[in-house]
């Protein structure tokens, strides 16, 4: 259950620069404000859950992993951010470093 709480965690911290972005590009900028802090609460108590079992050097690398290469995700599809080799690259390297702490994990 503790990684389930991790994975969580990991796509809530996609929502705090997502809801920054947000804020950025909109008239309105709360709306964008409000998801930035409600992601950045919700990051934080799945976080702190999942560090129950999950050595915290482990759960602090995955969980800003996922954020990282979801953010460079959405970046890249929404706002059309550079998609160029090497970042692409880059991404890839912080997946399978996630997948080896996962697969390493005990």
């Amino acid at each position: 259950m503790d990684w389930l709480f991790l994975v969580v965690a990991g796509f809530c911290e996609i929502g705090w620069p997502l809801g920054l972005k947000i804020s950025q590009a909109s008239a309105n900028r709360m709306p964008g404000i409000a998801l930035a802090v409600m992601a950045m609460a919700a990051s934080g108590v799945f976080l702190w859950l999942a560090q129950k079992t999950i050595p915290m050097g482990t759960a602090y690398a995955v969980w800003t992993g996922i954020g990282a290469a979801g953010t460079f995700i959405i970046g890249v599809i929404v706002f059309r951010d550079s998609a160029d080799l090497w970042r692409i690259l880059s991404v890839l390297l912080i997946i399978a470093g996630v997948i080896g702490l996962k697969l390493s994990h005990q």
